[in-house]
């Protein structure tokens, strides 16, 4: 449950443009290995974040939905202004949702080469220590 939530504030925080969205860099396979490489601490702040971010419409866009049943309209401005909170607490924990979703986005290669950048050799898989 809270992996699905994760990824529906992943993919509405980075969105499609011009650039591909969070939802064509494979955020699915993403997260499970996250999951799987973070600390626990790490884990339960993403998902209170993402719970935080599909909990908080009723303060940002003044209605009383979750963001996942918002109109994209809608989740486009909840995702901004939510970002942008000034309580502290409530950005940082929507920040480390934006973290997950941008190492997943920025790591990708399509959207390194639409970045001019060339894509990340592959991963050796040593930083985790056993």
């Amino acid at each position: 449950m809270f992996t699905w939530l994760i990824r529906q504030a992943i993919v509405a925080l980075y969105p499609r443009t011009s650039l591909p969205g969070a939802e064509d860099c494979g955020v699915d396979a993403f997260l499970v290995h996250f999951r799987e490489e973070t600390p626990p601490l790490v884990w339960l702040g993403t998902a209170a974040g993402a719970v935080l971010f599909h909990l908080t419409p009723v303060f940002t866009v003044f209605v009383p939905l979750p963001a996942f049943a918002l109109p994209k309209r809608l989740l486009d401005l909840h995702a901004q202004r939510i970002s942008a909170t000034p309580l502290y607490l409530l950005r940082q924990a929507i920040f480390l949702v934006k973290m997950a979703a941008g190492l997943c986005w920025g790591t990708d290669p399509k959207v390194r080469a639409r970045l001019a950048l060339p894509p990340f050799p592959k991963d050796p898989g040593t930083w985790k220590v056993d």
